[in-house]
């Protein structure tokens, strides 16, 4: 496969085609074991792109290889306090398992950081379970490291709480 025949979009939330690429794409990467093992639930798929459409943070990008839509990255805009700039956080990123390895996350990354260089951010974050190796490798291979301010204090650790 030829880097041109990947084509990255940026996603209407409002329309069909769009919006039913996104679904399939998230879908199956919420019932991937590194997306949680389970469908999404109806009511967030009935909610979804309209919530991402009033949100002017929100920007998702698909990969299509002629009218297959492969891959999906969905990312939010954020403010870096220390550098008093935005930032964009890649928020989800999923590449159909039988098009993996073919420079479609890549190429996906690749949009994510044109849209931050577009908005004026300072950096690109993400966040990705440490088991998931495949994943840690194409992150790196882009550019990503651990974030660490002293490396005697260690690497940042993503916590959660659910309200």
């Amino acid at each position: 496969m030829s880097a041109a025949e990947v084509r990255v979009q940026r996603v209407d939330y409002r329309a069909p085609a769009d919006r039913a690429a996104l679904f399939a794409l998230l879908d199956a990467y919420a019932q991937d074991p590194m997306g949680g093992g389970e469908s999404l639930a109806d009511e967030v798929k009935a909610r979804l792109c309209d919530d991402l459409a009033r949100l002017p943070s929100a920007a998702s990008f698909i990969a299509w290889i002629g009218d297959e839509a492969v891959g999906l990255v969905n990312s939010f805009e954020g403010y870096s306090t220390f550098k008093a700039r935005p930032l964009l956080n890649v928020h989800d990123i999923v590449v159909l398992p039988a098009q993996r390895g073919r420079g479609i996350g890549q190429a996906l990354l690749g949009a994510c950081e044109a849209h931050a260089r577009e908005r004026g951010c300072c950096k690109l974050t993400l966040e990705v379970l440490s088991g998931n190796r495949r994943a840690l490798r194409s992150y790196e291979g882009f550019g990503f490291a651990p974030y660490m301010l002293d490396p005697a204090e260690g690497s940042a650790l993503l916590m959660q709480k659910w309200l």
